[in-house]
């Protein structure tokens, strides 16, 4: 990857050997590896290393999660915020677990909507609850820093599985609470 980035650079006009950048392709190879590190993980296990047997049967959210990824059209950053429940049935999961499947999923080249999915699926699949609830609300820098160049804009995506698909009652409580600042 190193000789990569030193071709990019040399490819933009840039002198690799030019003293602030040097250890340029080092530190941008160790940078990728990290924000890219969601391939390594397995979102399942996660969630399925982490269940509880549990008797309620209302929503459990977790409200707010920032989240940061690379869109694989342009390959810069897009950033937000995640908003993820669901209704147990019969199994909780660790909170800190709904925030690391964000997060893995995040760390790969991606589309804010296949995203929003595959947190939704993943839950849905491992811990078979009532429902699931995804709401991702991003900012795209491939659109604040080129093309359009709308810095003020963001996209919102929502995967409803379930009684938040099936049930408007269950939906709309979950789109409040997304809303209420504590």
């Amino acid at each position: 990857m190193e000789k990569l980035i030193r071709e990019m650079l040399i490819q933009i006009g840039e002198d690799p050997q030019r003293e602030g950048l040097v250890k340029t392709p080092e530190r941008v190879a160790r940078s990728w590896r990290e924000i890219t590190g969601g391939y390594d993980e397995d979102p399942g296990a996660l969630v399925r290393g982490a269940l509880f047997e549990a008797e309620g049967k209302e929503m459990i959210l977790v409200n707010d999660i920032d989240f940061f990824s690379v869109c694989e059209h342009h390959m810069l950053p897009f950033f937000g915020k995640a908003h993820v429940a669901y209704i147990p049935n019969g199994k909780i999961v660790g909170l800190s677990k709904m925030a690391r499947v964000v997060e893995t999923y995040a760390r790969r080249l991606q589309v804010q909507e296949r995203m929003t999915a595959q947190i939704a699926n993943c839950l849905m699949e491992n811990l078979k609850p009532l429902g699931v609830a995804v709401v991702l609300h991003a900012q795209h820098l491939c659109m604040m820093m080129r093309g359009i160049q709308k810095q003020n804009s963001y996209a919102v995506t929502s995967e409803m599985l379930g009684c938040f698909k099936n049930d408007p009652k269950t939906r709309g409580e979950f789109l409040t609470l997304i809303h209420e600042k504590p």
